[in-house]
């Protein structure tokens, strides 16, 4: 082992996310020495860090990191990628246990955990950094560099598209009190990219929001954003090839997202670890928006609204 590479632990190794990270904290010159899901589909594992320790129960796996802590061995990183409404436990966890935690999104589901988040961040002189990797795409960090220089205002036309089969209805993801809904699960990042580009938002106007889709408008000084999220392959445009599709588009120019964003994952850890990462201030906007979509009761299809709004609203599959 190389004298500088960090040591993690990560919880939620079986997740989806899970992969991103473990190639992320191989490629930033880390060592997963643990992992802990209570699925046991974990190969992945074998491609980045086959003789990392693996656990099905948090009980041993923290009986595990807390051994190797008294041996003067302890991790410097907990990774959580478990599902969202966990999150909050499982970074308390970490920040005790002695490590900076590194976490998938959303950080939380409400902006009110943040400020306990915060206050045992003090407590333990430990970090929180959150995953926002669109701050580091290469196309919208030159936006950025745009905007910031130029005047006027922005309209912005922002659309994604990534279906779901009718297992996400059965897992965790598909309840709103655990993942919080498709505005969390799918939006979170592209709220707060908006919040990078153009500051806090003045006003979120919630048009629909249901169990597959969510479409609204936020307002801005100098920009508004008209937004469309769905998980529902019946929403993509009929052109488009493929489950998914994002769409960028400010003034009516096309912003290129087409860049691997598995990479950006890496970029993040790499940041992270050069002491760069973004904390839990940088987090708290986009969760308060999140969670007033969540919470919101939507105004109905307006004249104004996303394009894709309008269209027929489908039967929950085990509804």
């Amino acid at each position: 082992m190389k004298v500088d590479q960090k040591r993690f632990a990560l919880l939620g190794a079986a997740g989806y996310i899970a992969p991103r990270h473990l190639k992320a904290i191989s490629e930033a010159n880390g060592i997963l020495v643990a992992a802990m899901d209570k699925s046991d589909s974990v190969g992945v594992l074998d491609k980045y860090f086959p003789n990392a320790a693996f656990f099905t129960e948090f009980e041993r796996f923290d009986r595990h990191l807390n051994k190797l802590k008294s041996n003067g061995k302890g991790i410097d990183y907990l990774t959580v990628c478990t599902p969202n409404y966990l999150h909050d436990a499982h970074i308390r966890y970490g920040l005790r246990l002695g490590a900076d935690v590194i976490c998938e999104k959303p950080t939380v589901l409400n902006p009110w955990n943040v400020s306990s988040l915060e206050t045992i961040e003090e407590e333990t002189g430990k970090k929180i950094f959150n995953i926002l990797q669109l701050r580091l795409h290469p196309a919208i960090q030159e936006l950025k560099k745009k905007i910031k220089l130029g005047e006027g205002f922005y309209e912005i036309d922002l659309t994604y598209i990534t279906s779901r089969g009718s297992w996400y209805y059965a897992s965790w993801k598909g309840d709103n009190e655990k993942s919080g809904g498709v505005a969390t699960n799918i939006g979170i990042h592209f709220f707060d990219l908006m919040v990078w580009l153009f500051g806090e938002p003045q006003n979120n106007e919630v048009h629909l929001h249901t169990f597959d889709r969510a479409s609204g408008i936020l307002s801005f000084k100098n920009a508004k954003v008209t937004w469309f999220l769905s998980i529902n392959a019946n929403t993509l445009p009929k052109e488009v090839e493929g489950p998914s599709f994002r769409s960028l588009k400010i003034n009516n120019d096309q912003i290129d997202l087409s860049y691997n964003f598995n990479q950006l994952h890496t970029e993040s850890y790499k940041n992270i670890l050069s002491g760069n990462g973004f904390g839990l201030d940088s987090s708290i906007s986009s969760i308060k928006i999140a969670s007033e979509v969540r919470n919101a009761s939507p105004k109905g299809v307006q004249p104004n609204s996303h394009p894709l709004a309008n269209l027929e609203i489908d039967k929950h599959p085990f509804k």
